[in-house]
């Protein structure tokens, strides 16, 4: 199927969730709503015409001052019996950014909503274990957040000095072969 037939069969069952519909290098990009996403996504997985049996990534973008939903979350989907793909781009704004998770529909975006969170603050409904993945737990502020001060936060992180005397006890650990 075509990326803006697929657009076009999200339009027609949603069709007061969509946003936009576009096309870019044979790539289709849908807008959406955030609040009805994992019905949507749901609907894209369990559909016998659509297929997307594979959440190939879910990341967040920050459009700090250019748009009035600060924040989208953006899933790349692909279908491996039917070989076509879409991406879902759901808009969240600023004040309570949350999303529901799909992690029902797709195990394996567990990983990339926990580093969604991480790294932009946008909380994942419902989602198994929603915590820090990349940044120790006690890390204050979102580092993909536009606003993020370009040499970390003010204060130095209180684990910082633990990582150091790691590092010098590694350091003067002799490896055999």
């Amino acid at each position: 199927m075509e990326p803006l037939q697929i657009a076009e069969k999200i339009r027609e069952k949603f069709r007061d969730e969509v946003l936009e519909a576009k096309e870019f290098r044979e790539q289709a990009a849908v807008t959406l709503k955030k609040d009805r996403i994992l019905e949507i996504c749901m609907y894209l997985h369990d559909d016998s015409d659509l297929c997307f049996d594979y959440l190939v990534d879910l990341c967040g973008a920050d459009y700090a001052g250019k748009k009035e939903k600060r924040f989208d979350v953006v899933y790349h989907l692909y279908s491996i019996k039917c070989c076509h793909a879409i991406r879902l781009k759901a808009e969240v704004p600023e004040t309570n950014p949350e999303i529901d998770s799909v992690t029902a529909v797709w195990a394996g975006a567990n990983w990339h909503e926990r580093e969604c969170y991480d790294m932009f603050g946008i909380t994942f409904n419902g989602h198994p274990d929603l915590r820090r993945i990349l940044m120790p737990e006690d890390w204050e502020g979102h580092p993909l957040r536009k606003d993020y001060p370009v040499k970390g936060p003010e204060k130095e992180w209180s684990g910082f000095v633990e990582v150091l005397d790691r590092t010098k006890r590694f350091k003067d650990f002799e490896w055999h072969e």
